[in-house]
């Protein structure tokens, strides 16, 4: 670790720390490509995104607790991959985060799991000012069209492109991310393991009720998250969907944006960062 890199991260600390005291993890967190939800950043959006996420802090499942804070961003970077090109044809490129965080006795094995590639994949939480669809222009935060995301017009893909960032909340590690490139280290997938039905029905019931908790604090805070929580104790896949969607449309009233998905999909593995 260098001392350019440790003199960033001493801003943040009540006292100087030694290199051996801390860990230190590239991340990449968002890009401007179509994500799972057929939206994506401008790059404008990854710019403004650039300057508020340092000094964020990372959680797990957007679970805004402080006792779930688990990591600090100290400088951001947006990257062009001029390799590649993103699925309207432009340049790729993709918002790039250094984060730490102080090793301890408690966070031993959370570290490992990073260097291991089992945590790996994160999610952002932003407030957004414009959704602009794709097709048409139309800003769809204050108004609607007949244009339907996923579908295809006149040979493009619809999408929304999200713009005018007016601030960044938290990253967090998540199983499934909207965006298929956010992450940290390359990712694992054994072949061969398969779930049960009964397992997969609880662990899609788990991410629904951590989204339904999260879009619950988005739009009314941490006694709105306390009650969505209890409502949706002992409610079903069924039920508890019907439950998000409903916070889907509170949330999307309060303007934010949160970067995550509970579909399963194929991920490409991706670049390991490291400092």
């Amino acid at each position: 670790m260098t001392k350019d890199i440790l003199d960033k991260i001493n801003k943040f600390t009540r006292r100087e720390f030694a290199a051996d005291e801390l860990f230190a993890f590239n991340v990449i967190l968002c890009d401007n490509d179509i994500d799972r939800d057929c939206e994506r950043f401008s790059d404008n959006a990854l710019e403004q995104l650039k300057a508020l996420f340092v000094g964020k802090t990372g959680i797990f499942d957007h679970d805004a607790s402080t006792s779930n804070q688990t990591a600090r961003i100290f400088d951001t970077e947006v990257v062009t991959d001029t390799s590649r090109r993103n699925k309207c044809g432009e340049p790729y490129k993709y918002l790039r985060a250094s984060a730490y965080m102080v090793r301890t006795d408690d966070n031993r094995d959370l570290i490992a799991e990073i260097d291991g590639g089992i945590k790996k994949e994160v999610s952002i939480s932003c407030a957004v000012g414009k959704r602009r669809c794709s097709v048409c222009g139309a800003d769809r935060a204050v108004q609607s069209c007949s244009h339907v995301k996923g579908k295809t017009y006149g040979g493009r893909l619809c999408h929304v492109v999200l713009d005018v960032i007016t601030d960044a909340y938290e990253w967090s590690f998540v199983a499934v991310p909207a965006q298929v490139n956010a992450g940290v280290t390359k990712r694992f997938a054994e072949e061969g393991t398969e779930k049960s039905a009964n397992a997969v029905a609880a662990e899609n019931e788990r991410l629904l009720r951590c989204e339904i908790r999260r879009l619950a604090f988005i739009s009314g805070g941490r006694k709105a998250a306390f009650a969505a929580e209890l409502a949706a104790h002992g409610l079903n896949e069924v039920q508890l969907a019907g439950m998000k969607k409903a916070y889907e449309k509170l949330a999307g009233r309060a303007k934010t944006e949160v970067q995550l998905s509970t579909e399963p999909g194929t991920e490409p593995q991706t670049s390991a960062f490291k400092l």
